[in-house]
């Protein structure tokens, strides 16, 4: 089981502990749905600069075609 801290912010003290199962199941899904929005975020990214290669314009020059 992963470890979960807790900090008491007003006495400093500091515990360590193993996460119950619930706590393990929340800590699983939150790990996948970050590495999700990540792997979106890089081929975003990806398609953007294939993209303006294909046209043959800077990230700028896009900017000021789509600016008013």
């Amino acid at each position: 089981m992963p470890i979960k801290t807790i900090v008491n912010c007003t006495t400093g003290e500091t515990i360590e502990r193993e996460m119950n199962e619930e706590e393990a199941i929340q800590f699983a899904k939150d790990q996948a749905e970050g590495k999700a929005e990540i792997e979106a975020k890089i081929a975003r990214k990806a398609a953007k600069e294939a993209l303006l290669e294909k046209l043959g314009i800077t990230e700028d020059e896009a900017k000021l075609l789509l600016s008013k």
